[in-house]
């Protein structure tokens, strides 16, 4: 008997779509994160902004054997005690930020494997009490973290990583050349967590990861429309391991 491909949850954000005859409200995620997750082992289920997972986050989290907090519209400012700038662009945050603060929390309580992307990143760090800056050029003085908007086209740059942290490992190196598109960045960590990748064009927070759970990382690039990039597959791994422990 085969053993069971481990079950990777991905939160969904909520966007107007159109489709064949349709034009509506749906709930959306870009298929790169569901290809690279396949491709790298694991079964993907998309998870809506449920406002019930704000009080049971259990209800799914027991079902998994990872988390995937994708990219998206900026985080609600008022969640971290700051004024919208008037960059700060939150489409309909109401369920999405909530819901998705409440999974990571427990999450981590769970030691279930966890990875953030690019808002995802974002999300991490203010569920556990950090800070964001909204705006990038306004700090580093520059636009060249999303240097195309709606594209990663010619959007490559290099990140610093911490000799022996979980995202070295995954990346398998120490200067890793990642696909960008934000305008957002962590300002003052979260509790728990530590800054292990910084970019190279201006040492802007890129990595963060909590050093005492087994995989709690997030990135603020997307590895997802990188085949190169070993962190989804480092994922599906950690996943497996949980997988394992769990059932075992």
């Amino acid at each position: 008997m085969s053993v069971p491909r481990p079950l990777i949850g991905i939160c969904a954000g909520l966007a107007n779509a159109s489709w064949d005859v349709w034009s509506q409200e749906a709930v959306l995620l870009p298929l790169n994160y569901l290809t690279a997750m396949m491709r790298a082992g694991g079964v993907p289920l998309m998870i809506p902004p449920d406002p019930e997972l704000v009080e049971d986050p259990d209800q799914i989290l027991e079902r998994l054997d990872a988390l995937i907090l994708a990219g998206g519209v900026d985080i609600d400012p008022g969640l971290y005690g700051a004024e919208p700038h008037a960059e700060t662009e939150t489409g309909n945050p109401c369920a999405r930020d909530e819901v998705e603060m409440a999974l990571v929390r427990r999450a981590l309580e769970l030691d279930l494997p966890v990875l953030g992307i690019c808002r995802g990143m974002q999300v991490m760090n203010v569920a556990l009490g950090g800070t964001l800056l909204q705006h990038v050029p306004d700090q580093v003085g520059h636009s060249q973290h999303r240097r195309n908007p709606g594209t990663f086209q010619d959007s490559e740059h290099d990140v610093r990583l911490t000799p022996g942290s979980v995202v070295a490992r995954s990346a398998g190196e120490e200067l890793h050349s990642t696909k960008s598109h934000h305008h957002q960045a962590v300002a003052d960590i979260g509790e728990g967590l530590e800054v292990t990748g910084w970019s190279a064009l201006d040492d802007l927070p890129e990595a963060i990861e909590a050093p005492d759970r087994r995989f709690a990382l997030g990135v603020q690039w997307h590895p997802e429309v990188d085949e190169t990039s070993g962190l989804i597959a480092a994922l599906v791994e950690a996943a497996r391991a949980y997988q394992s422990a769990r059932v075992g």
